[in-house]
Formats: C-alpha cells, sequence, structure tokens
C-alpha cells in the first residue's frame, strides 16, 4: 500500500494523541499503512510520529504568538449574524477531530470558474481575487473557460425589496458545480454578478459552500455598493477566501473576530479583518502544510502588490512575531 506522508502525519497524530501509550501496537500500524512516499523512498515510521506531534505544537504555539493581533468576538446586534444564528463556533482541535475535507496528493488544487458575463472592471477584480486565493492556502489555482448562467423555476426568483433577479446557490452548487467538479480538485468555487439566495427564509446571501463536497459560489452584486474601489476589493478577497474555507470543512469562527464569522451585511462584512484567526490559520496551516511565517511574509507582499498597506503591515508584524 502506497499512501503519501502527509497521510502518515494524520495517522500519527491521530494515534499518538488518543493512544500515547500504544508502544509496539503504534509502529506496527504505522509500518503497515506508510509504505512508502509518492518516490518510493522508505518513511520512517518514527519520524513521521514525531514530525506530527511537532509540527502541532508549533501550530498550538504560534495561536498564542498572534492572538493579539485579533479581537474576541464581542456581543452581536440582534440584526448581525450571530444575533440570529446559535452557532458553537469550530476550535483547531475541534477541527482536527472532525475529519476535515482536504487537499491531497490527487487533489492539490482550487478551480475557479466565472459564471455569466463581467465587465473590465470585475474582471480584474476575480483575477486578483484568485491570485489572492492560491497565497491564502497555498495552492495553485486554475481558471476554469466561463459558462452561461441559465436558470429557471424554481431556482430564480424577483427579491421584494430591491426588485432584482436572484438565484438559489442550492441549484448552483448541486446542478452546475459538483457534475463538473476536476478529479484533479481541492475544491472548485465559482463567481457570479447575480444576487444570491440560500431559501426562501432568507433575503440574500453573499455567497455559500459545501462542507461535503468541495463546491461554492460567491456573488459580486453587492460588494460594490456605496463605496470606492479599494473596499469592493477587500469585500470581494473575504467572501471569496471565507467560502473556500467552508469547503475545506471550517466551519463559521465565533471565539475572534475573523474573516470565517459569519456576516449578515455589508456593515459586520466590513468590519470584519482580511485575515483567519489565530485558529483557523493553524486549521489553513494544517491543511495545507504551509509555513505559517512564509505564508504571512507571502500575503505581505500580495497586498503591498495591490496597494493595501495596512493589510500589508498587519501580515509583516504576524510574520515577525513566528521568527
Amino acid at each position: 500500500m502506497n499512501i503519501s506522508l502527509h497521510r502518515v502525519r494524520q495517522i500519527a497524530y491521530t494515534i499518538v494523541r488518543f493512544l500515547p501509550g500504544a508502544g509496539l501496537l503504534v509502529t506496527v500500524m504505522i509500518a503497515f499503512l506508510a509504505c512508502s512516499e509518492a518516490n518510493n523512498r522508505p518513511v520512517s515510521n518514527m519520524s513521521a510520529a514525531r514530525e506530527a506531534k511537532k509540527e502541532l505544537a508549533e501550530l498550538r504555539s504560534n495561536i498564542k504568538k498572534v492572538a493579539p493581533f485579533f479581537r474576541p468576538m464581542g456581543k452581536p446586534a440582534s440584526y448581525d449574524w450571530l444575533g440570529s444564528h446559535n452557532e458553537p463556533g469550530q476550535t483547531f482541535e475541534e477541527y482536527l477531530d472532525a475529519g476535515p475535507v482536504k487537499p491531497t496528493k490527487q487533489r492539490q488544487k482550487i478551480y475557479v470558474l466565472p459564471l455569466g458575463t463581467f465587465n473590465a472592471k470585475q474582471q480584474k477584480i476575480i483575477q486578483t481575487t484568485a491570485d489572492y486565493l492560491e497565497v491564502f492556502y497555498d495552492l495553485s489555482v486554475e481558471h476554469m473557460p466561463s459558462r452561461p448562467l441559465v436558470v429557471r423555476p424554481p431556482n430564480i426568483r424577483q427579491n421584494k425589496l430591491t426588485k432584482t433577479r436572484q438565484i438559489k446557490t442550492g441549484y448552483i452548487l448541486d446542478d452546475i458545480l459538483t457534475p463538473i467538479l476536476p478529479d484533479d480538485a481541492a475544491a472548485l468555487i465559482a463567481f457570479t454578478i447575480d444576487d444570491l439566495y440560500p431559501n426562501d427564509s432568507l433575503n440574500y446571501v453573499f455567497g455559500q459552500a459545501s462542507l461535503e463536497n468541495r463546491v461554492g459560489v460567491w456573488s459580486l452584486s453587492r460588494m460594490d455598493d456605496n463605496t470606492d474601489e479599494r473596499n469592493f476589493l477587500i469585500r470581494t478577497l473575504k467572501i471569496a477566501a471565507h467560502e473556500t474555507g467552508h469547503m475545506f470543512s471550517m466551519r463559521h469562527c465565533t471565539k475572534y473576530e475573523c474573516l470565517m464569522s459569519g456576516t449578515n451585511h455589508l456593515a459586520e462584512t466590513d468590519s470584519r479583518p482580511i485575515d483567519a484567526c489565530p485558529e483557523c490559520t493553524a486549521k489553513i496551516c494544517w491543511l495545507s502544510d504551509a509555513d505559517q511565517s512564509e505564508r504571512y511574509d507571502k500575503l505581505a507582499r500580495f497586498c503591498q502588490k495591490y496597494g493595501l498597506t495596512k493589510e500589508a503591515d498587519e501580515f509583516s508584524s504576524k510574520a515577525a512575531v513566528l521568527q
């Protein structure tokens, strides 16, 4: 049996965590499972277990180091997300215990799919957002050819307040994206200029993703409302990275003001940071095998490139405390 070193480390982590005194049993089980790396070089079973423990210890230590950069989640107003959604949140440890969906040796790409027609400004925003996802999740991003978005009742409606066309997210996720998910896709996220709604009980959503099926969609429809081009970009980066996180089994964060926190309206979206909190960043580095300090440096360079000076300084400061 040939399995990747990443999978061996996952197995080793589970055994070490729950059976720390298993001794010979641990060695035999890992030896059976971890036959070789992809290049057929022998894998040291004890080294894999030690590496898993070391990586987890470093991620847990980093959570404490970068925590001062984030505000704890305050009491929500009645119209905020947590004012109407009772959610328990998800710590790093709870994420590990949940057996999350993550990239594999065969699935290492994030695919981006345009649905509909976009003007030059929107196309630029999408390209920049795709570049951000590549750095944020430390995975290559590949663009798929655009497709028309043709929808018929009952998966389309007119919003009672705005009188605009809205498309049901479940139709996009289940009927459009899931059937075309590439075999080598870690995730597939589509974007559209159409407004979205999840069900008849909600007015709209910025985006939605599946926690199990590795597909998601977000909309540019409301991103440029009452704002400038800079904040239009920041809002889009937040929503896209947020929905992609869901595709890797990351649930809404309730511990900190975090990119993965749920939002009910644009003012709440604007109040969230462009970055994931310490707990959610540990999840990202675990699923992607990214070095956390190097990742912060890359995010700082991205922000400098696109004129996000304040955000670049914050990423650089986080990288500095980990060095």
